[in-house]
């Protein structure tokens, strides 16, 4: 459903900003009220790499009138295939530099705070705090796991959205949304204890094209909320396959934990699937239960679990019904996935655990002799 506009619209926009976003201004139900919406507005975006850089240049372009950039890294070379606001003589020269420098050529009258530091638990709220809400572009779970606590305490909307190798999510938390609406949180989409040490993109890769796609739905899921146009992905997880060129929506529920703001631990959902050890896996798949691997064909092509039934994400997300009744347990390479096709299959009523922190966390899985080829 659509939710009322976060900020109130400043009085009027300048000649030559209403010339610059003319083709808002022709947009059917958003139109330059909306605009005006933008201008008054102040997004804090969390990093300034693969998701940030696209999401510094949609907001500038489109007129956000203050940005707070925060990133205390420098550029490298390697950054440039997928952070598109730097450049090649960028390297070794600070990120934020390069937010500063595109926004101001986008968009001359949007100012561009940067902040040079990494950002905490010890001191999250106070570089959030003023902000009407919060894109978090990061690449470390302990840091999402800062942002998130800090706009719960502060009650504004949190954007969030990560990207790995070709797979991604995309979804809107909010620990104070209007009446009537349920708030969603962090810890409804990942229970403390569901995500283990996460592989950074040296360690697997990422497809810079498809950051762009990413941080473009999170600008976008930002310029709704801000102006009150279209229905936020509040209480929805945007769930992207770019290799298949699929898109599946899986619900977020609401846990029934108390709204206080979260600490840096969070607090289980119910519901959330059973996390398992490796003997546990083991014992279960014995006892009848079918292992559920949703990697991609390139990462079960190294190594599988003897035995187990070979569907990608995207796939059992598609037709959750279509892997039977269950039990299962769901398994890939850390983890993250299988909670999310655990969630999807527990929603229809299939019995599901979770290998917990994924085959990275269990390598003897793949090294003894149940390792083999795989039932389709």
């Amino acid at each position: 459903m659509p939710l009322p506009p976060l900020v109130d619209p400043v009085d009027s926009l300048s000649d030559a900003e209403r010339r610059r976003t003319a083709r808002h201004a022709r947009l059917a139900g958003f139109g330059e009220l909306a605009q005006r919406r933008l201008r008054a507005a102040h997004v804090a975006v969390v990093g300034a790499g693969g998701l940030g850089s696209p999401v510094v240049l949609a907001l500038a372009a489109a007129g956000v009138g203050t940005l707070t950039v925060i990133d205390d890294d420098v550029v490298e070379v390697s950054n440039l295939q997928r952070q598109v606001i730097h450049r090649t003589t960028d390297a070794g020269a600070a990120k934020t530099a390069s937010a500063v420098r595109v926004a101001a050529e986008l968009s001359p009258e949007t100012v561009v705070r940067a902040v040079g530091e990494r950002l905490e638990p010890h001191n999250a709220e106070d570089i959030l705090a003023g902000a009407d809400l919060v894109i978090d572009g990061t690449d470390t779970f302990a840091t999402r796991l800062a942002v998130a606590a800090a706009c719960e305490a502060l009650g504004i909307p949190l954007v969030w959205g990560t990207v790995q190798g070709f797979d991604a999510q995309v979804t809107v938390f909010w620990s104070a949304p209007p009446a009537g609406v349920p708030a969603v949180r962090l810890r409804d989409l990942y229970p403390e204890g569901s995500v283990g040490e996460l592989p950074s993109c040296s360690d697997v890769g990422v497809l810079g094209a498809f950051c762009m796609q990413v941080g473009s739905l999170l600008a976008t899921e930002a310029i709704k909320l801000l102006t009150g146009t279209g229905e936020p992905l509040l209480g929805r997880v945007l769930v992207l396959d770019a290799l298949r060129a699929r898109q599946t929506e899986v619900p977020l529920r609401p846990s029934t934990v108390s709204a206080a703001p979260a600490a840096p631990s969070v607090v289980p959902a119910v519901g959330a699937p059973r996390q398992l050890t490796a003997s546990e896996a083991r014992a279960a798949q014995d006892a009848g239960s079918a292992i559920l691997d949703v990697r991609e064909p390139w990462e079960t092509a190294q190594g599988v679990v003897a035995g187990s039934r070979l569907v990608p994400l995207g796939e059992v997300l598609a037709d959750p019904r279509a892997i039977g009744p269950g039990p299962v347990v769901v398994i890939c390479a850390h983890g993250v996935r299988a909670r999310t096709a655990a969630d999807a299959l527990a929603a229809i009523g299939v019995d599901a655990a979770v290998l917990s922190g994924g085959l990275a966390a269990w390598p003897e899985l793949l090294g003894t002799a149940r390792v083999g080829a795989s039932a389709s």
